[in-house]
């Protein structure tokens, strides 16, 4: 397959598929767009099979071929993309409780290129020993490899969102925080990790130094997304707040047979609250990172938090109706929104 092709089906998946993510992304420049597309769509079907209808044998089988796949794309790749070291990601100032965990697994990469420029390609890739092309067909590879040589992308943190992945096949709940926040960063810190491959990092700055603040980042983004979904995650029988957590606030998130949540709504408001801080005081962390960016990729991620911190005040400010309804943005304010993190006001 054409490369060119390649990257025009993910960003189709892009366009298609990522509502809140695609308003940031069309404020990088092109080679940055279309790798970080390439991320996304790859991140995309990892979720898809998590979330598929298949039973839970067959979706974590396929997570296994994909994780195959993965490893096929790695393989042969010289250093830094295949590299694993591990990061000590803090817990932020101000949240709500520490209870984090000491450190992750994660990777460190180099800075890639700034202002769009498109990176050189290594000396010695093409011709690496062992390589094995990805399916001739499968235009995500194609894309994601061709990326993968141009940008110092930590390929192996795809295989933390599939760990995550497989935990939300099997049903996986959380007692305490510190639990969660592994999970989190695994299927959002990685993201996070993986996209600051893409953008690079300005100047002599080191890339591990931003690391924690791309992983911070994701975590917000993944809490939010759970108090988003609480009473879709409930009707699927899932639950991602952690136990310590509902038994403080007197919770049970059990359902009726309409489907609405029995507890009393001042206690699933002020639950709601607790985790909206936990995530705001995320949010501060990682938007640490915008500094260390170029500035379309500091657009791009500002954009993205952006929209994410709006949805955010809007389940705080009604967790009623958020617990009701999945609370979304219109286009409109998601463009406004990409508009100011261009314009550096949402800084």
């Amino acid at each position: 397959m054409d490369v060119s092709d390649a990257y025009r089906h993910c960003e189709q998946v892009v366009s298609r598929e990522a509502r809140n993510f695609f308003y940031g992304m069309r404020l990088l420049p092109p080679p940055k767009r279309r790798a970080l597309s390439a991320v996304y769509a790859f991140a995309r079907r990892i979720d898809d099979i998590a979330d598929g209808d298949e039973p839970a044998d067959r979706r974590l089988a396929r997570l296994r071929e994909t994780r195959t796949a993965l490893d096929t794309v790695c393989s042969g790749m010289p250093e830094p993309y295949g590299r694993r070291e591990p990061t000590v990601v803090p817990e932020p100032a101000g949240a709500p409780e520490r209870t984090g965990v000491p450190g992750r697994t994660g990777s460190r990469e180099p800075s890639g290129t700034l202002d769009g420029a498109e990176a050189p390609e290594p000396a010695g890739v093409r011709a690496a020993p062992g390589w094995p092309p990805p399916g001739p067909e499968d235009p995500v590879l194609v894309a994601l490899r061709h990326a993968a040589l141009r940008h110092p992308i930590p390929l192996r943190a795809f295989g933390e969102l599939i760990d995550g992945c497989a935990a939300d096949v099997r049903g996986t709940r959380y007692a305490r925080f510190e639990e969660l926040l592994a999970y989190c960063r695994c299927v959002a810190g990685s993201i996070g990790r993986l996209s600051l491959g893409v953008f690079g990092v300005q100047g002599d700055r080191d890339v591990r130094e931003a690391e924690p603040l791309a992983d911070a980042l994701g975590v917000a983004l993944q809490i939010t997304n759970i108090l988003r979904d609480v009473r879709e995650d409930r009707l699927a029988g899932r639950i991602y707040l952690p136990a310590e957590d509902l038994d403080r606030f007197g919770c049970t998130l059990d359902v009726d047979s309409s489907g609405g949540l029995t507890d009393p709504p001042d206690r699933l408001a002020a639950l709601v609250r607790f985790e909206a801080d936990r995530a705001r005081a995320w949010f501060t962390e990682g938007m640490r990172l915008l500094p260390v960016l170029d500035g379309r990729s500091a657009a791009c991620t500002a954009a993205m938090a952006g929209i994410y911190r709006c949805l955010l005040g809007g389940i705080a400010a009604d967790p009623a109706g958020a617990l009701a309804t999945r609370l979304s943005l219109p286009p409109w304010r998601k463009a406004m929104v990409a508009m100011g993190a261009l314009a550096g006001t949402v800084r």
